[in-house]
C-alpha cells in the first residue's frame, strides 16, 4: 500500500460526504469531490455502493484513523504521467499556443508554441484550427497541476508536423514510447497506459484558466537527452 498508486477498490458503503471501504483492513473514505461523476443526488451515491473504482490513497487522516482517497488523483496518475500519448482536439487558439481538449474528457493541457514543431512556427493559426484532432504526448510542466503538452517530441524528424502532420500521428505511439524509454529511471516505475476511458469524465471547464497562461513565462522543452541549447 503506497501513496499516489493506483489501485481498485469495492465501495461498502455511503454517507452524505462521500463512499466508504477498506484498504488492507484500514477504513478509507472517498470524498465525493474526489470522484470522476458530478453527484447530484445522495442517490447518485448510494448507486455506487458494491462497484469497483480505482483510486490512490491521497494522505491519512490522524483524527478519523481513515485513508483518504481520491479517484480524481489515480486518473491522473495513470493518464498525465510525463511520456503519456494522448488523443485531443484543438478547443482554443492563443498567440502563444493552443489549448488542447483531451478526448473523452473534460480536461484541458496547453500545446505551446514551442512544442508545436520543432521547425518554426510563426503563427500558432497558421498552423492550427478550432476542432482540429491531434495526437499529443505529456510532457513535464513549468506550472505545477497544470497539463503541459508537446506535439514535436512526437516528431521523428524536425519539422515533419509542418509537412505531413499525419505521419506525425501514424508514428505517434513509436515516438512516445522512444520519449519514455529515454526518461530517467524512476519516472519508469509505471507502467503508462496510453489507451484513455471510454466514458466522458466530468472535470470543471478549464477556459478561463488556460487564457490566463499568457502570463507564464514558457522555457523550451527539450527532448530526454538532448543537451541541445
Amino acid at each position: 500500500m503506497q501513496l499516489d498508486e493506483p489501485i481498485e477498490v469495492k465501495i461498502h458503503e455511503w454517507n452524505t460526504g462521500g463512499l466508504l471501504t477498506r484498504i488492507e483492513g484500514l477504513r478509507a473514505f472517498l470524498p465525493k469531490f474526489e470522484l470522476m461523476d458530478r453527484i447530484g443526488t445522495f442517490t447518485d451515491l448510494k448507486n455506487k455502493v458494491g462497484s469497483n473504482i480505482r483510486v490512490c490513497i491521497a494522505r491519512f487522516d490522524e483524527e478519523t484513523n481513515d485513508l483518504i482517497i481520491s479517484e480524481k488523483k489515480a486518473w491522473e496518475m495513470t493518464y498525465l504521467r510525463e511520456g503519456t500519448l494522448l488523443q485531443g482536439s484543438v478547443r482554443k487558439i492563443f498567440p502563444y499556443g493552443a489549448q488542447i481538449r483531451i478526448a473523452g474528457t473534460n480536461r484541458s493541457g496547453l500545446l505551446h508554441i514551442s512544442n508545436i514543431s520543432r521547425g518554426r512556427v510563426l503563427s500558432v493559426s497558421d498552423i492550427l484550427k478550432i476542432d482540429d484532432e491531434v495526437k499529443v504526448l505529456v510532457i513535464k510542466s513549468n506550472v505545477p497541476d497544470k497539463i503541459a503538452l508537446s506535439i514535436a517530441d512526437l516528431e521523428s524528424a524536425p519539422g515533419l508536423f509542418l509537412s505531413d502532420r499525419e505521419k506525425v500521428f501514424s508514428e505517434a505511439e513509436a515516438m512516445a514510447k522512444r520519449y519514455r524509454e529515454q526518461l530517467p529511471v524512476i519516472s519508469q516505475n509505471t507502467i503508462l497506459d496510453d489507451s484513455l476511458p471510454g466514458e466522458a469524465l466530468p472535470f470543471d471547464d478549464e477556459a478561463k484558466l488556460y487564457a490566463n497562461w499568457k502570463w507564464f513565462k514558457f522555457l523550451h522543452h527539450n527532448k530526454p537527452g538532448d543537451n541541445s541549447s
